[in-house]
């Protein structure tokens, strides 16, 4: 037998071929990524750091008389639960783009972190949990939602609430929509008040107000026009803004007050009278409602944030 016999015969391999180039946009989010990675380790380090700085120096001022008791219960902030309960209906999974999902996440980590450091907290419900929103969740801090205190994820929709039960329970449950013809007047701590939890940019008309109907539960929108009317008429507001607008009432009784605190001063200016307020470009409003999705992982910052305060 010769040697080309007995020699295998070698399949054709293709030569290997210039490396693939990324483009120009994919590199920037790659060393954007990069630095955020970069960054985050080092703000972890020193928040670590301060925070034993801060211990140890409290512990030297209680050593030295410097602190007395009456001061320790007055940097001992009080929660008292007010006794309502905010739900926000996250089954709208379907009606956003990634970017607005991206949006939308942030704006829960904002609700979670303004209710962990309210004076009279929420009990907070997220329903309808799934789908891109749940897996964008799950990637952030390594699923650190489900380390939220005082709050509750269901997979199921918020009807989970009137099922069996009674028609006066039933009408303590109120979704919150600026197409509502009802004005909300008062919170009360016996009422479920529901937040649609959307990032739409305004493109859905009537779509909370619909799916509240469909449910037989009752509306109500705040009272915004009432104390802000040059915002737009719809007065579109996130989902973390709403929520801080509630919280802020609780506190002060007052929807001037709260409104007036939550709402971003360049969105109005004040003046003599309600009516003599000015009108705010339009462009602002988007800008607002866009402003969490352009920065890099900002619900993740606000998760570690509020994790650090109850640490």
């Amino acid at each position: 037998m010769s040697d080309d016999q007995q020699r295998p015969v070698q399949p054709d391999t293709p030569e290997p071929g210039p490396p693939q180039s990324l483009s120009k946009n994919a590199l920037k989010k790659a060393a954007r990524a990069e630095r955020f990675a970069a960054y985050k380790v080092e703000r972890r380090a020193r928040e670590k750091e301060a925070k034993k700085e801060k211990k140890r120096m409290l512990r030297a001022k209680c050593a030295a008389g410097e602190i007395g008791e009456d001061e320790k219960r007055r940097k001992k902030k009080p929660r008292l639960h007010f006794g309502g309960r905010v739900v926000v209906d996250l089954g709208f999974d379907d009606k956003m783009n990634e970017k607005e999902i991206k949006s939308l996440c942030s704006q829960l980590a904002y609700t979670y972190s303004a209710n962990r450091n309210a004076t009279y907290p929420f009990s907070l419900v997220y329903t309808s949990l799934n789908g891109r929103t749940l897996t964008r969740l799950e990637g952030m801090n390594d699923a650190g939602y489900k380390r939220w205190t005082n709050t509750e994820w269901w997979p199921e929709s918020y009807e989970r609430l009137t099922v069996g039960s009674q028609e006066n329970i039933r009408h303590n449950i109120i979704y919150l929509t600026a197409d509502s013809e009802e004005e909300l007047t008062e919170l009360k701590p016996e009422e479920t008040y529901i937040i649609g939890g959307i990032c739409d940019h305004n493109r859905y008309k009537n779509l909370c107000l619909k799916r509240a109907k469909e449910s037989g539960i009752r509306t109500a929108r705040l009272p915004i026009g009432r104390y802000l009317a040059s915002l737009p008429t719809r007065k579109v507001l996130t989902v973390n803004q709403v929520f801080e607008i509630l919280l802020k009432w609780v506190e002060t009784k007052s929807w001037e007050e709260a409104l007036y605190a939550v709402v971003p001063k360049r969105k109005y200016q004040i003046g003599k009278s309600v009516s003599s307020m000015a009108n705010s470009d339009n462009a602002e409003d988007r800008e607002d409602r866009d402003e969490d999705a352009d920065k890099p992982d900002s619900s993740v910052v606000v998760i570690e944030q509020a994790e650090a305060v109850e640490a």
